[in-house]
């Protein structure tokens, strides 16, 4: 049995807190799901980066944008990524390895601020952002082809590492190839005292989305984004362990990090509110 595959009794638990940075409130629930037959209404979509904090190691998980891209794209910054990773005392010049999700102007800016940190990142990831597809406006629209250029300089760095499917980062911390949303999207499984969380960053912006199985309406590959909430499932230890990219709902599920930070940073090793029991 691979390490990947081994129970979590033999390796190390660890923290996992869920910071939200920015918001677009300006969506509806149309905007958020390929095929929808439900009462359209508003249905904000929230962005998170992620911090794995355990007793040797921690490992940031996707980086976010800045007020560039925000002034853009028209998303209200809360604070940057690099400021909400202070709010739970790391400063991101110390971390050593950060998890790339994919290229995403959401996921892959402000890497200037996390200067001593190898990313880690699909091999297909980067095929995909520096290769044909781009020519295709519909299929470069959510990349920042800036941010783009600055990770092509990090793999000039030797700052970057390469992964080919599932891959161990460290004991108890794993990433698995997903795909469909883009062409190299991976998740996160991490090894918690409730047992194997998924990060599932855009394989499911929303619950709805693999509960009702209506992909989010940016797609590379439809029929490997729905094939997706299956791998999310396959690597979770239940659906309660998996997270999801954008929902608002993951502060009101999860409890906060500590009374101040309540509906910025949420805990997700600690276990969901069971829904009549949430305050």
């Amino acid at each position: 049995m691979s390490t990947i595959e081994e129970q979590g009794a033999s390796l190390p638990n660890y923290e996992i807190y869920a910071l939200r940075y920015a918001v677009h409130k300006q969506r509806t629930a149309s905007h958020n799901f390929i095929a929808y037959d439900m009462h359209d209404g508003p249905m904000p979509l929230d962005f998170f980066v992620w911090a794995i904090v355990g007793t040797e190691r921690t490992i940031v998980v996707d980086t976010g944008f800045g007020q560039r891209e925000a002034d853009e794209r028209g998303r209200q910054l809360l604070r940057t990524p690099r400021a909400a990773l202070d709010s739970i005392n790391i400063d991101s010049h110390w971390i050593e390895d950060v998890i790339i999700t994919h290229l995403h102007y959401d996921h892959a800016g402000t890497t200037e601020d996390f200067p001593n940190a190898t990313f880690h990142i699909q091999d297909l990831e980067m095929q995909f952002a520096t290769g044909r597809h781009m020519r295709h406006g519909v299929m470069r629209a959510a990349f920042s082809v800036e941010d783009v250029i600055r990770f092509v300089r990090h793999v000039y760095e030797d700052r970057v590492e390469f992964h080919d499917g599932d891959a161990e980062i460290a004991p108890g911390i794993s990433v698995h190839f997903v795909g469909g949303h883009t062409m190299g999207l991976q998740c996160v499984r991490v090894n918690t005292a409730r047992g194997w969380v998924v990060l599932a960053s855009d394989a499911s912006h929303y619950y709805d989305n693999m509960n009702k199985a209506s992909p989010f309406p940016i797609v590379y590959d439809l029929g490997q984004m729905l094939e997706g909430y299956d791998v999310l499932r396959h690597w979770a230890d239940s659906e309660d362990h998996i997270v999801p990219g954008h929902d608002p709902l993951v502060l009101q599920y999860y409890p906060p990090a500590s009374p101040e930070l309540a509906g910025e940073v949420a805990r997700l090793d600690l276990p969901p509110y069971i829904r009549s029991e949430k305050p």
